[in-house]
């Protein structure tokens, strides 16, 4: 993958000046997901950017797993987590594991301590939320802060044996309770968790935080530029603290930027895992969710959402994207590559009375209108066709041009039909619309006698195969993810799925297979399902419609 986001933002200019100056000779940078769920579009603009710039500057990007919090992770999560980061086209050089290094953190702990930088502290979480003081108010010290370091080396070791309860003791850095970023008050750096680890299964208790570990990580991997999003500015002090007191070799540059925000989509974590739990939405690929596995599932193509992060660009600021951009792109990419069909999803049968009775024919369509150059199928085409119900109203309303009584329109493709009836059922619903066909009038004879206003599109009753088509709304109604007070599952679109039942043209599915792509006429972009379609029953997800006002 080529650097695709935009070549002038702030942190490609920092490696140009860090390559010119001779502060690097290569170029390393990593992506480091927690394995706690299933990576959003959020991090595609992070595994883009980071792989991209490696890429550029022809050095090396790692994939790290954070793994430091047994309770939530799973080799589930690492499996899909290396899936989506290869399908998006983030070539990692080498995988690594922030578990691979617990001895060398546990080592790095023990060195704070002996330096007097690092101690054991008993106060509960409360209390320590109590002695922490506020942005306002300097913190207090913890009774415990003066331990001698044969103390701290001692209770260490023994919260390493399994000797305490969880949340009974911690080991806390010793910066500055008074200082003004609350981040250096002291934070805990390893707390106790008898919870078994995916990677390391027992062999630990205790485990790292994140900001220790972290810093730890980059500079045993020899990062470069730690690049990170911009919630991790006020911890870069700890960070740089965490690489210098633990005496590590290669010093990395944590370089922070705006994270991705969308309207009408949730990226936390923990709010999507609980769409999952409860059952929300049908598992992490369902295609309603950002994640990459439902995007992917829903029909997007790598190509597409590279381009949609290229086109954001990075920077320092918030800023809110409008969802219909990444619409934009997968309408962009797939007008010249998915082939046209014809598929009815709501259907009415349509029957040309004037038609030769067992006869069938097979009419010529072309297979993308926006590229000649696919050119054309065949189509059979006989008395019973299969309409769309919108495509009949037994009373016009204004400027209606489709099938009414008496009225004319072309058949895509095939010939003028006039309506010249219809039939009803019990319920008073139309079940049938009787027309008369012009033989004289087939497209691509060169009939002039006469126009009609609307063409609509049809298949074949006989031969047409049964297919289920689900429709997609935004499934949050709200753009405002993060307000305060307001539980997010409120804003949840009960109409986010509709599932038809309809027929779609044999020629266009004899080979059909999961994720194949097709520009349904009228309808949008389909895909086929992956997780539903079977060999006696196709699924379709639109993924987008055809047309929007959305510009760029």
């Amino acid at each position: 993958m080529s650097n695709e986001i935009n070549p002038s933002n702030f942190i490609r200019n920092i490696i140009v000046e860090d390559l010119k100056t001779g502060k690097h000779k290569e170029i390393i940078t990593r992506f480091p997901p927690e394995p706690n769920g299933y990576l959003h579009i959020g991090h595609a603009k992070s595994i883009i950017l980071n792989s991209g710039l490696a890429e550029e500057f022809k050095g090396k990007f790692n994939l790290r797993f954070d793994d430091t919090n047994p309770i939530k992770e799973d080799t589930e999560y690492v499996e899909s987590i290396k899936e989506d980061v290869k399908w998006l086209g983030g070539n990692w050089d080498e995988i690594f594991f922030a578990s691979n290094y617990f001895d060398t953190m546990y080592e790095k702990a023990v060195l704070l301590i002996k330096k007097g930088l690092a101690y054991v502290c008993d106060l509960t979480a409360e209390e320590m939320r109590e002695y922490r003081g506020t942005l306002t108010e300097e913190g207090k010290e913890s009774p415990y802060r003066n331990r001698t370091v044969e103390e701290n080396l001692d209770l260490l070791e023994r919260m390493r044996t399994g000797e305490f309860k969880d949340g009974e003791k911690v080991l806390r850095a010793k910066i500055d309770m008074a200082s003004p970023n609350m981040n250096m008050r002291d934070p805990v750096i390893y707390r106790i968790a008898h919870a078994e680890h995916h990677n390391t299964k027992d062999k630990w208790c205790i485990y790292p935080m994140y900001d220790f570990a972290h810093p730890i990580e980059d500079a045993i991997e020899g990062i470069t530029h730690s690049i990170c999003t911009l919630e991790f500015e006020d911890h870069r002090p700890l960070y740089d603290w965490v690489v210098k007191e633990c005496e590590m070799e290669s010093v990395p540059r944590q370089i922070e930027f705006a994270r991705l925000n969308m309207t009408n989509t949730v990226m936390s974590k923990r709010k999507l895992k609980q769409l999952v739990d409860e059952g929300i939405v049908d598992g992490w690929d369902d295609p309603r969710m950002p994640t990459i596995s439902g995007l992917k599932r829903k029909g997007y193509t790598p190509e597409a959402i590279r381009k949609f992060c290229t086109a954001i660009g990075v920077s320092k600021a918030n800023s809110v994207v409008d969802s219909q951009m990444l619409e934009y792109f997968i309408r962009e990419d797939l007008q010249l590559k998915a082939p046209a069909a014809m598929a009815v999803m709501r259907p009415l049968k349509l029957v040309i009375t004037n038609y030769p009775e067992g006869q069938t024919e097979m009419i010529e369509i072309e297979n993308n209108s926006n590229d000649e150059g696919q050119g054309k199928r065949l189509v059979p085409f006989s008395r019973e066709l299969y309409i769309e119900q919108e495509d009949f109203m037994e009373v016009p309303v204004k400027k209606y041009f489709r099938l009414f009584p008496g009225n004319e329109v072309r058949l895509k493709g095939g010939y003028f039909a006039k309506c010249t009836g219809f039939v009803k059922n019990d319920k008073g619903e139309v079940t049938e619309v009787h027309c008369t066909y012009d033989p004289e009038t087939k497209s691509g004879s060169g009939f002039t006698g006469r126009k009609v206003k609307a063409t609509i599109h049809w298949v074949e009753a006989k031969t047409a195969k049964p297919a289920e088509f689900r429709l997609y709304e935004p499934l949050i109604l709200d753009d405002v993810e993060e307000n305060e007070g307001k539980n997010f599952l409120e804003q949840i679109n009960p109409n986010s799925m509709e599932i038809l039942q309809g027929f779609i043209e044999p020629t266009a599915v004899e080979n059909a297979k999961v994720q194949d792509k097709l520009q349904l006429i009228r309808n949008g972009f389909f895909s086929v399902d992956s997780k539903y379609t079977t060999d006696e029953k196709l699924v379709f997800n639109r993924i987008v419609s055809l047309k929007s006002s959305f510009k760029l």
